[in-house]
């Protein structure tokens, strides 16, 4: 048997543009190669289990192996095999079936996921690293013969007779120039493990080296034996393969510390596993946020049939569960995971879908079976809750039921359950219902104490998603406002009927209010007289709830820029039924009323942190003046 051909292509050689397009991208060729030899074991195995194949199977395995004097890498397996029609057939026919259509459409293509898997052309990944390929093997079929092919990287190929004794097939690459790089055990290690970790089937690469007890020595200390054994890279049954009531608590933890060496303990998991309208499995992990949660993306790890395929699934998985770790394998996801590619997937969508509503079961069965240990992680659950009411309605309407707000007493309430706690203290004299919260407690702790004063209860949000969440509750919950505690003086932020009466007269307040503007000359800071308690401050400094609002969406990149580049702007309220503020009035001497007016001001501005540099130094040394 020998025969000499070309591979048919309408178009030019497309060696060199497999070579150029997926360069960046080369380590995949070992990938390919594997997963196709592990394809032709299990085929094998099926036949046997139908069966259409009755002879020994043997130990079903793969094999990587490299010489780094002859230059080659050769993957082998004990799979189905070849006669050398189906090598005509599959490797030189059906690979390039798609060529033309290839050539038209990818030219300008990125990314090597686009090219691969779309085009059968995994085989021909292998030509990224080598100048020749040659494929050894032998069909499982009876009165099989051993086929040889051998091609150079042209659409050149040839097929002669082969020498392999036994059922499978084998791979060689000869490495070229350029890729030397793989011709090493650390090298093709890291590949193995990243891509062929949890494939089905055994892949051994090389042997390490074990020992067993072989009795005592002369000092009754324990000897040992060393031997090689065969050093086999994976799991070929991940726990995503198994059903839930098999696994143990322990087992999901194992798993998550052998995907995250270094992570501290999830929160919990969700176990996935759906076979319609789409084949899922896969484990999720909520693990502990920490409010730097940007750098933690890119967590969850996407395989199809157990081959690792890559962790960029923003497509798949919802914008808001990024932030999850695990797995998720599905052999409904199409190879090529170029992105323009997964959005227009129908699965992909349904998947997303899927896993949303998973993860709201979840959290509501969590809920609902023991709301002292959900309350016990919300520091960590919030984060993911907040953030998918905010991005998807679906799961926002599911989600309502159980996203929790904390006050400034660390109590925990449902939104129902906070609306029926505030609702007679809380309304504003207009029917609207006003929560009071805070984004940094110790910071306006003033204010929290003048709130909590006159009754009113303070909400804690201070996550990094909580400007937006503010928002958001504002446009869902029915006649619902929300300010900072820090937005007004604490009679202002809730509008009643019951305002205390202005004592001063209109003389007085026109005059107080020339000493202020006097005292304090800034532009940014405006001042107001108000009929407040006498038990409020003197002088308070706030900021307009919605120029803060959009400042702090602008800080966080929320789109809203144009208020970022404009200046702060303050409200200076003067309390005029304080005591301080007849003081002033009382006082004949203009310097002494400017100091004492700057000096409330002052102390305003420093309860906010807003008193810095020359004027603070100038108000300790007035402060130790008026001592």
């Amino acid at each position: 048997m020998q025969e000499k051909g070309t591979i048919s292509i309408h178009t030019e050689n497309i060696f060199p543009i497999i070579k150029k397009f997926l360069y960046s991208d080369n380590e995949i060729f070992l990938r390919e190669l594997v997963s196709n030899a592990v394809d032709a074991t299990q085929k094998i195995k099926r036949l046997a289990s139908l069966g259409q194949y009755n002879g020994e199977l043997g130990d079903l395995r793969v094999e990587v192996a490299f010489d780094a004097d002859k230059k080659t890498i050769t993957i082998s397996d004990n799979g189905i095999g070849m006669t050398a029609d189906e090598i005509k057939k599959y490797i030189n026919q059906i690979a390039f079936s798609g060529a033309t259509e290839f050539m038209e459409k990818f030219k300008e293509a990125k990314d090597a996921n686009e090219i691969i898997g779309r085009f059968g052309l995994g085989f021909y990944s292998a030509f990224m690293v080598a100048d020749r390929v040659e494929i050894e093997t032998l069909s499982y079929q009876d009165g099989a013969e051993p086929a040889h092919w051998t091609c150079d990287g042209s659409t050149e190929f040839e097929i002669t007779e082969g020498s392999l004794a036994e059922r499978g097939t084998e791979i060689t690459l000869h490495i070229n120039a350029e890729s030397e790089e793989f011709l090493s055990e650390h090298k093709l290690r890291e590949i193995l493990d990243k891509y062929c970790k949890f494939l089905p089937v055994p892949i051994k690469f090389g042997t390490k080296t074990e020992s067993e007890e072989d009795g005592v020595d002369e000092e009754g200390k324990t000897k040992y034996t060393s031997f090689e054994v065969d050093n086999i890279i994976n799991d070929t049954t991940p726990i995503w393969t198994k059903s839930p009531n098999e696994l143990t608590d322990e087992d999901y933890l194992k798993f998550y510390k052998e995907l995250y060496p270094f992570s501290e303990d999830p929160l919990f998991w969700i176990h996935l596993n759906v076979d319609y309208p789409f084949n899922l499995t896969g484990v999720l992990y909520f693990p502990k946020v920490k409010n730097d949660f940007e750098f933690q993306k890119n967590k969850i790890k996407l395989f199809s049939r157990q081959v690792f395929i890559t962790d960029e699934v923003k497509d798949i998985v919802p914008e808001f569960l990024m932030l999850l770790h695990g797995v998720i394998d599905s052999p409904d996801i199409p190879l090529n995971v170029s992105r323009s590619f997964l959005q227009a997937d129908s699965n992909v969508k349904k998947i997303n879908s899927y896993i949303t509503k998973k993860v709201a079961d979840k959290l509501a069965e969590l809920f609902k079976n023991d709301r002292k240990a959900y309350e016990d992680k919300w520091t960590d659950i919030g984060l993911f809750v907040k953030y998918g009411m905010i991005s998807e309605d679906k799961f926002y309407d599911k989600a309502k039921d159980f996203v929790l707000v904390t006050n400034t007493k660390k109590e925990n309430f449902t939104l129902p359950e906070y609306k029926e706690k505030i609702e007679s203290t809380q309304t504003d004299k207009d029917g609207q219902l006003v929560y009071i919260y805070t984004n940094n407690a110790e910071k306006q702790d003033a204010f929290i104490q003048s709130a909590n004063k006159k009754g009113y209860d303070v909400l804690v949000m201070d996550s990094p998603i909580d400007t937006h969440f503010i928002s958001q509750l504002e446009q869902k919950l029915e006649k619902t406002s929300l300010k900072r505690v820090d937005a007004d003086v604490a009679d202002k932020l809730i509008k009643k009927d019951d305002a205390p009466e202005h004592v001063l007269t209109e003389e007085q307040s026109t005059k107080i209010k020339e000493i202020f503007d006097k005292a304090i000359n800034k532009p940014a800071y405006k001042v107001e007289l108000e009929s407040l308690s006498p038990d409020e401050l003197p002088v308070t400094v706030t900021m307009d709830e919605f120029m803060r609002r959009m400042k702090d969406m602008a800080a966080m990149g929320g789109g809203m820029s144009f208020y970022g580049s404009m200046p702060d702007n303050y409200k200076v309220i003067v309390n005029g039924n304080h005591k301080l503020i007849s003081r002033i009035l009382e006082n004949d001497n203009t310097d002494a009323q400017a100091q004492l007016a700057k000096q409330a001001f002052d102390l305003a501005l420093l309860s906010q942190g807003l008193l810095t540099g020359a004027e603070l130094t100038e108000f300790v040394n007035r402060s130790v003046s008026l001592i």
